[in-house]
């Protein structure tokens, strides 16, 4: 499918698929939605922690690369999944601009690691975040009880319907620990409803920028 590079409302750059007219991230702003949808929703409800995340969709790398940010000041240690089908290309990662939006030019050695990196692999980023990419669908997922925190950051229902089903939804369930969390841009009543068939507790939050809401879902 065409792709090309956009940038958003925020000034911040993302891959959009034509075909699909979908985005990795809001055109609203790629930056402002990975702050307020995965850290101000997610990341914030934990500190001075060892903790597990589970990205679903690595994509451009954007939300891991946030987290190791952040997660230094919350003095958390992280270890962080991000699994992906389809790895987005070295071409299309040069054109990315996060390094300079996000005022981190000092740090591109670990943004280069987290892409350079051998997949199926458990690479320390920093001394207090490891980082293993896993190339597979979402479905061959086989993680169990380990994870205090998903990023369900698919693409959207409209265009993979399939990733967002109860089959997806307990495969999550399952990775994770009691009292654990999913975060997701998505708000659709289709997806809440496969959340709560599966066991999770649901909330409504507003969501990011160009969004109403969105969802967090909790296990019991």
């Amino acid at each position: 499918m065409k792709r090309e590079i956009i940038t958003t409302g925020d000034g911040s750059k993302t891959i959009q698929i034509l075909d699909w007219q979908e985005q990795y991230h809001s055109k609203h702003g790629a930056i402002q939605e990975a702050y307020h949808v995965f850290i101000d929703s997610g990341l914030d409800l934990f500190k001075n922690a060892a903790l597990h995340i589970l990205e679903i969709g690595f994509g451009t790398g954007l939300n891991a690369f946030i987290t190791l940010m952040e997660s230094e000041k919350r003095n958390l240690n992280i270890t962080y999944t991000g699994v992906e089908a389809y790895p987005v290309s070295v071409e299309e990662l040069r054109q990315l601009n996060y390094l300079e939006e996000l005022d981190a030019v000092s740090r591109k050695n670990e943004f280069d690691l987290m892409h350079e990196s051998p997949w199926q692999e458990d690479v320390e980023i920093s001394s207090e975040f490891i980082l293993r990419k896993e190339q597979k669908d979402f479905k061959d997922i086989k993680i169990i009880e380990t994870v205090d925190l998903i990023y369900f950051d698919a693409f959207g229902a409209r265009v993979q319907p399939e990733l967002w089903t109860v089959e997806i939804f307990e495969i999550m369930h399952k990775a994770m620990k009691s009292e654990a969390y999913l975060v997701t841009y998505a708000a659709k009543g289709s997806v809440r409803r496969a959340m709560l068939e599966v066991g999770f507790l649901v909330e409504r939050l507003p969501g990011p920028p160009g969004k109403r809401e969105m969802l967090r879902a909790r296990k019991k």
